[in-house]
């Protein structure tokens, strides 16, 4: 199972410690800035960087050889169609949400002000439309009354996040296939910018 990780930041660094101590090889990470700490890390644990020439928009050329599988972690490009194709398995992200609840941008955000007292993360396939892929693994947890979105995901959803990735990674491994369930666009909701 080779992965290319596409990310940033402080979930792209816990998603490629996790997959390297999962022993899943990671033949290329891809940044949108090449002074990101996941770069660095990568970089320090010898694996290759390449930034993306469109900070919105990962294409195949950008794609490690031989890639099995996409995984982003916090990473607000797009994966190219033909980028997707470049992968055995295509791709996958992590989103912190049930979807089809909450897609989009400040997910956590919207989960407290809507006051949901249930949260969860989704791991889906990456699609043509925002965070509107087929679902291939799904958990949820509690909201503690009177938490913030920061605290929420750093206590849940961002450990949520990285056991869910490793149970479909292994999902993959045994079964040559990832997990699909369509979304039920009846439940979309999509969480606007809380800028």
């Amino acid at each position: 199972m080779r992965i290319t990780l596409v990310g940033s930041r402080h979930f792209g660094v816990t998603t490629l410690n996790m997959l390297r101590e999962h022993g899943v090889p990671i033949v290329r990470v891809v940044v949108a800035d090449a002074e990101d700490r996941l770069a660095a890390g990568a970089k320090a644990a010898g694996i290759e960087v390449t930034v993306q020439a469109n900070p919105k928009l990962v294409v195949a050329s950008e794609i490690g050889p031989d890639t099995d599988l996409i995984i982003t972690a916090h990473s607000h490009a797009r994966i190219g169609k033909d980028a997707l194709a470049a992968a055995k398995y295509g791709g996958i992200g992590y989103h912190p949400s049930l979807l089809p609840r909450h897609r989009g941008k400040a997910a956590v955000e919207w989960t407290i002000k809507e006051g949901d007292p249930i949260a969860g993360g989704t791991i889906y396939h990456l699609a043509d439309r925002m965070d509107a892929g087929a679902i291939a693994a799904q958990d949820w947890c509690f909201v503690r009354k009177g938490e913030t979105a920061r605290e929420l995901w750093e206590r849940a959803l961002a450990p949520l996040g990285l056991k869910l990735l490793a149970d479909v990674i292994d999902y993959v491994k045994v079964h040559k296939a990832l997990p699909s369930k369509v979304q039920d666009e009846q439940f979309a909701t999509l969480a606007p910018s809380l800028s």
